[in-house]
Formats: C-alpha cells, sequence, structure tokens
C-alpha cells in the first residue's frame, strides 16, 4: 500500500473508504497488537479498547486535506491543551499543501514532526507499549492514516508548584529554595548549582502500573564508576506496582532492612544534592516528590547542616552541639532510671534528698514515669503533625505543658522527670536530619528497658552493641562510620569538627577515589 503522501488526487485506495471503526478482534490478538498499523481507524479502536472509553481521554479528528486523515490523542490534564492547540493542531491546519503534492517527501511523518509542527521537542514510535507511556506521561500522540510511525509531541501541562522555600531544611543563611515535585524543575535546579559539562542525568522508568520517571545524577569524573553500578544495579532490579514517593526507592535499594539506622540520605534542597554530587555521590530523584536521594551516606553526614558552610567556620562547634544532642536524646531517660533506681550513691546527697521528698506520693517507678511521659509526648508530637497547620503547633506545645503540669499536680510524675523527658525531646529537633530522629526515638525505649533492668551495666551493653552494629553497617560498599571507622585523618577536617574551607582541599577517600582535589593551593608572589 502506497503512503497517501504520493497518491495523487485521481488515484484512490478503497480501503480507506470504510466508515464503521474496525474491531480489534478482526484481525489479530491483544498480545499480537503490538505495532502501530497503518490503518487509523483500526488504531483508534484498539486505544479505545485499552483504554476503556475513559472520560479524560481525548481523540481529536483532523483532516486538514481531503486526502489525509489523522488523530491527536492526550489525556485531559496531563498535557497542556492551549499548547496543543497552539503548536499542534494549528500548526498542522495551517500547514502548506506543498508537503503533500510534491512526491519526492516519502517519509510524511517526519515532515509532519520536523517541518509543520512548532513544538520544541518531538518524538516518534512505532509501538502501542511506547505511544501509551507517552500519553500517560502527558504527552500528545499523533497517528496518519496510512503510516505505520505516529509523532509523539512533549506536551506535559506547564502547571506545577512553584519553587519555594523548603519546609523541613530551613537555614538562616543561604539559598531559600527547595526542590518541587516535578523530576525536570528538579533536575534544572540542580544544574543551576553545578554548569558543569561532566553533569549526567540517566532516567528510568519504575513500576509496573505508575511508569514513574527515576533519574539518577551525578558528576562524570568525580562519581565512581562501582558505585554508579551499583546504583544501576539495584534500580533495575526494582518490580514493584507503582512508586509513589522516595522512600519507596529507598526502602527497595538500602543496604540493611532491619537496622534503624538510615543508610540513605535525603534532602529537598538544590545546594545540599549539589554538595553531594560534587563530593562524588549519586542522587536518585523521583517524580512527584521534592525529596532527592543521596548515595553513598555516612554516620557524620547526618549532623551536617548546608548552613554550616555559609557561615563563618566556628571549627565545628556547633557541629559539635549536635553531637551532644544526640546522646542526650538517646541516653537522657535511661541514665536517670539506672541512677535513680540503681546507683543512687552517684548522686550528691542535697539533690537525692530534693529527689526523695519529690517521689513521695508518686506510686510507679522511675521506668514507669519516663515510659508515661515518653508516650504521651510521642502522641502529642505526632498530633501535632497530623493536625491542621493552624492548630497543630498550639496543640503540641499547650498539650505539652497541660498535660505535665497536671500529671506532676496528680502524683503520676515527679517534675525532676518532666524535665528530663522535656530535654530529651528539645534534644531530638537538633539533628538536621529527620530520619535519624526517627530512629532515635525508637532506640530510647531500647535503652529505656535495659537501664530499668541491669542499671548502668545494661547500658553499658546497649551502647556497645549499637556501636558494634554502626560499624558494621555499609552504605553501597562505603564503610558507614567512616572517616571514624576506618579512621582517616585527612577527612577529619569535616567530620565531627568543621575547620574553615581552605583547609578542605580533598574530598573524602573512601567515597571517592579517582579526583580527591577539591581545590588548588594558591602560590602567592614573593611580593606579597
Amino acid at each position: 500500500m502506497s503512503p497517501i503522501k504520493i497518491i495523487p488526487k485521481k488515484k484512490k485506495n478503497p480501503k480507506y473508504k470504510r466508515e464503521e471503526p474496525i474491531a480489534v478482534d478482526d484481525y489479530m490478538s491483544d498480545e499480537e497488537f503490538q505495532s502501530i498499523d497503518r490503518v487509523l481507524d483500526k488504531n483508534v479502536t484498539y486505544l479505545k479498547s485499552k483504554l476503556g472509553e475513559s472520560g479524560d481521554i481525548i481523540i481529536r479528528n483532523i483532516q486538514p486535506h481531503p486526502r489525509l486523515k489523522m488523530v491527536v490523542i492526550y489525556i485531559d490534564g496531563l498535557s497542556g491543551a492551549q499548547q496543543i492547540q497552539d503548536s499542534v493542531i494549528k500548526s498542522v491546519m495551517e500547514w502548506s499543501e506543498k508537503y503533500i503534492e510534491e512526491e519526492h517527501h516519502s517519509d510524511f511523518i517526519s515532515i509532519l514532526g520536523d517541518s509543520i509542527m512548532t513544538i520544541g521537542d518531538i518524538g516518534y514510535c512505532e509501538q502501542f507499549s511506547e505511544l501509551f507511556s507517552a500519553i500517560l506521561s502527558g504527552d500528545s500522540a499523533i497517528l496518519v492514516d496510512g503510516y505505520k510511525r505516529a509523532v509523539i509531541a512533549k506536551t506535559k501541562d506547564p502547571n506545577k508548584r512553584d519553587v519555594t522555600e523548603p519546609k523541613t531544611q530551613s537555614v538562616v543563611r543561604g539559598p531559600q529554595e527547595g526542590f518541587t515535585e516535578d523530576i525536570r524543575t528538579n533536575t534544572s535546579l540542580i544544574r543551576r548549582k553545578i554548569k558543569s559539562v561532566d553533569v549526567r542525568v540517566e532516567c528510568n522508568l519504575i513500576g509496573r502500573f505508575t511508569q514513574t520517571d527515576v533519574s539518577i545524577m551525578y558528576v562524570k569524573g568525580i562519581a565512581s564508576e562501582d558505585i554508579i553500578g551499583e546504583v544501576r544495579r539495584r534500580l533495575s532490579e526494582i518490580d514493584i506496582d507503582g512508586i509513589l514517593e522516595s522512600a519507596y526507592i529507598e526502602e527497595l535499594i538500602q543496604d540493611s532492612t532491619l537496622s534503624p539506622f538510615p543508610t540513605i540520605f535525603n534532602s529537598e534542597r538544590p545546594d545540599v544534592i549539589a554538595a553531594g554530587l560534587l563530593e562524588g555521590r549519586v542522587a536518585i530523584l523521583v517524580d512527584g516528590t521534592p525529596f532527592v536521594l543521596l548515595v553513598p551516606v555516612v554516620f557524620p553526614q547526618f549532623f551536617q547542616s548546608a548552613e554550616d558552610y555559609y557561615q563563618r567556620s566556628d571549627f565545628g562547634i556547633i557541629r559539635l552541639l549536635r553531637y551532644v544532642a544526640f546522646f542526650f536524646a538517646l541516653l537522657s531517660p535511661s541514665l536517670f532510671i539506672a541512677i535513680k533506681t540503681f546507683h543512687q550513691e552517684l548522686i550528691p546527697t542535697p539533690l537525692m534528698i530534693t529527689l526523695a521528698a519529690q517521689r513521695e506520693g508518686v506510686p510507679f517507678p522511675a521506668f514507669v514515669e519516663a515510659l508515661i511521659m515518653e508516650v504521651t509526648f510521642e502522641i502529642l508530637r505526632e498530633a501535632g503533625i497530623r493536625m491542621p497547620k493552624a492548630v497543630g503547633q498550639a496543640i503540641s506545645i499547650v498539650g505539652a505543658l497541660v498535660i505535665g503540669q497536671a500529671a506532676v499536680e496528680a502524683g503520676f510524675v515527679t517534675p525532676a522527670m518532666v524535665i528530663v523527658v522535656a530535654i530529651t525531646a528539645i534534644s531530638t529537633f537538633v539533628f538536621p536530619a529527620y530520619n535519624l530522629a526517627i530512629a532515635v526515638r525508637g532506640l530510647r525505649f531500647v535503652f529505656m528497658t535495659l537501664a530499668a533492668t541491669f542499671g548502668l551495666f545494661g547500658v553499658t551493653v546497649g551502647l556497645f552493641i549499637m556501636v558494634i552494629h554502626l560499624c558494621s553497617l555499609r552504605s553501597f560498599g562505603i564503610p558507614y562510620m567512616s572517616p571514624i571507622a576506618p579512621y582517616n585523618q585527612s577527612d577529619q577536617r569535616d567530620s565531627i569538627f568543621h575547620l574553615p574551607l581552605k583547609w578542605l582541599k580533598t574530598r573524602p577517600r573512601l567515597i571517592n577515589q579517582t579526583n580527591l582535589t577539591r581545590q588548588q593551593t594558591i602560590k602567592k608572589s614573593p611580593d606579597e
């Protein structure tokens, strides 16, 4: 069958005069119907049968020439209707007839995409699987009667959430922009930070039903090829119905599922992800979420804030304060329980008398006191998060004050226990990484149980087990506790302490083995 583009007007093909839709079953089975057919009616019938006559599926018939029939297929709401009207339909309807009259144009589909349509990004496909993937992603497809190829126009709806201030990782000084739910906006935010030809973006579709766009981003020449290959391998092994948030990817590719400590870092700040890429890490971006994953990760990274690098160097005093807050949040209730229950001799006598007077009339032991207060505060914290923002914060603060005061007056707990639990709760808010705070909140109850059972001996054993577990973890092949264990002298400049930037001349050695130099020493002239 000759393409209609070179058929003269006197020649007519009776096959194109069908007026009734052609049933798919009259031709071939669904398994055989993989490639786009030349007969337009047959393709449209198959599309309608697969998409189920959905109300938001728009199939727009166009006939710019008596001998030419075509349809534009898109999904209302996913595609930009105005963009389709201006750059697709209007362009086709206003074209010159020379594209049909000149017989030497044998590939009309290429002419349609390259010369007629004014849309910025054009693609082609020959398989229905590619066509479905395109229109379900917000693009539009143009099918022409007599041709076995379709034109894919990138017409995704441009309406999306604007770039706003990050809500979970705020800073006093630094960029006030955060990622959005659009993956292309997120990659552009990173490229604005790193204007290098070595930045690479590799795209994948994951999820049998959701077909979610998942991209990995890295800097070629800085990121290790072994880490990049491991990320590719783990993503390729994912076979799941759908990916709705980057947490799905995080759980499916993490190194240790049973560990309470996160082995993948996430952030909604483009500057944090850009800094990670410059250290040799790999970013994983998921369409539909503002949280970007970063691998590999080490334990000291969860105590680092973007603002550490934007203020004048304080040699790590603020960062050291976060480590102190970590131990307060983890061990304050357990140490108080252990000392008050088993080791009263460690408490000064005047303080011991005060604590004993407070316990008069309190029916519960110290462990039950701490358990009541901790569970109550966790409930208030969750209530403050889940309730509407206008009242959530007020409920959490006022609720804690009222319940704490009422519990003391009712004789359920002592004032000292309220102070300990309050310090513990405030310390958990110091961590820049929220997922680390969740791990600490869970481990706190384990240490409280050990303290109530074995005293300080139980707390010490628990700490040993936790440290051994941390040292056994790896994140994409990198030791989790590096550069502390294994110890690396040069990387100590930016782990527990933070030295001035001019002293940070190399990238982390275990993460990057190919391009270690971050900055060069400027040699001053003898006159200076």
